[in-house]
């Protein structure tokens, strides 16, 4: 009997070995290789924070031991590029998208080089021109700088309005990548002259230093201008519409117009692009912007926002800063319907409605997020002969009948 189950027993311990060694070996092949030590390669940064899809700039490998203007911020090493384009898996961040530390210790770093000036683009109409279309861009994106040019942001008269164009730009990111950078920017300066190229680093984070660099720029070459358009490069403009707008305006006193935002709370969350630790912003609301995708202001405005950012701390929100901006010279901005800068919101009563039509954008100033087929394909369709956006018909039919229904003597009034 004691043989019996000592055999027994013997046989269930082989068994359970058996069963326990199958399953390491299974389990060995279920974890990735990569995986296997992840102590060895962790960020020596906490806040971890994802890229945002509106990023002007394309993907980039690691950045190159090459020499570099001093820049504000400290940017992640991998970019998502394309506006419109997102991943649905975001890669493994190996190291933070925003250095707090780095930025508080240069924040008043603010004064870089101007590397392509255009000093004579506001001299070319006697009396400055009308309209001043200052586009930010970046370097390596000239496809759309070449469809502005050809499309919305035109040269010249506009309802016999003069209008210029500008575009903003910082040193790439990686010079590695676009080894002739230089020369193809001083090329494409020289064919258009349009071109402003400033000696800080092109990213997310220094589109502040944009902002204040832009401003001081206007007021010193375009303070003859009366008014200015800033705003990305993927958006749609009717310039036509904004000429009408802004001829009802004097440029000698304060406007500011654009897609306002209120009453916008600061993100804590740290893996958010726009995360903001209270010790850099301890307030619970920002005072009220303008979304980025595009705005108006007048010359006057514009002399003093020049003047009010110099006082203000750069902050690493280019929006919000110029809310600050704003706030410092007391002055409320404009809510205006035709600005569009989170695109057209499908109405909810009609999912079946094609919002990308020229009728929807006949009445409308700006549209963001337009891809640059699209904003090409805009424009034609806009300015097409053939474009019709009048009512059918068919539609006035019953109100024709009921109003000959009231005329009639035999009609009775209504009980």
């Amino acid at each position: 009997m004691r043989v019996r189950l000592k055999g027994d027993a013997i046989c269930t311990l082989v068994l359970l070995v058996a069963l326990c060694s199958l399953l390491y070996s299974q389990l060995e092949y279920l974890v990735p290789v990569g995986k296997k030590e992840p102590t060895q390669k962790k960020p020596s940064v906490r806040p971890k924070i994802f890229s945002d899809p509106r990023a002007p700039w394309r993907p980039m490998p690691a950045e190159a031991t090459v020499p570099r203007p001093q820049v504000t911020p400290i940017v992640r090493r991998t970019e998502v590029a394309n506006n419109r384009i997102q991943t649905t898996t975001p890669p493994l961040l190996t190291d933070s998208a925003f250095n707090f530390k780095h930025y508080l210790l240069n924040k008043d770093n603010r004064n870089f080089n101007l590397l392509i000036n255009q000093p004579k683009k506001c001299r070319k109409t006697p009396g400055g021109p009308f309209l001043l279309i200052a586009v930010k861009s970046v370097v390596e994106d000239f496809d759309r700088r070449e469809i502005v040019r050809k499309t919305w942001g035109r040269e010249g008269l506009v309802n016999g309005e003069q209008i210029q164009r500008v575009f903003l730009l910082g040193t790439p990111k990686n010079r590695t990548v676009l080894a002739t950078w230089e020369t193809l920017i001083h090329q494409e300066s020289q064919a258009y002259r349009d071109i402003l190229l400033w000696d800080f680093m092109d990213t997310f984070f220094n589109l502040t230093l944009k902002e204040i660099h832009f401003l001081n720029w206007a007021a010193e070459f375009c303070h003859n201008v009366k008014f200015i358009f800033k705003g990305d490069a993927d958006v749609f403009v009717n310039v036509e519409n904004i000429v009408d707008f802004l001829e009802r305006h004097d440029p000698a006193e304060d406007l500011f117009v654009g897609d306002i935002i209120y009453n916008a709370r600061p993100i804590r969350v740290r893996k958010s692009k726009y995360y903001i630790p209270e010790t850099m912003y301890g307030l619970s609301i920002y005072p009220a912007y303008a979304g980025g995708g595009g705005f108006l202001l007048s010359s006057h405005t514009m002399r003093k926002l020049s003047r009010a950012c110099r006082e203000v701390e750069l902050f690493p929100i280019d929006d919000v800063f110029l809310g600050m901006c704003l706030q410092r010279i007391n002055l409320k901005p404009i809510l205006h319907e035709g600005f569009k800068t989170f695109g057209i919101v499908k109405p909810s009563a009609a999912p079946h409605l094609q919002t990308f039509d020229p009728c929807f954008y006949k009445d409308l100033m700006v549209v963001h997020s337009l891809k640059v087929a699209e904003i090409w394909l805009m424009w034609n369709l806009l300015h097409s002969p053939r474009l019709s956006c009048t009512q059918k018909k068919q539609v006035k039919k019953p109100f024709q009948w009921k109003r000959k229904a009231q005329t009639t003597p035999q009609a009775s009034p209504l009980r």
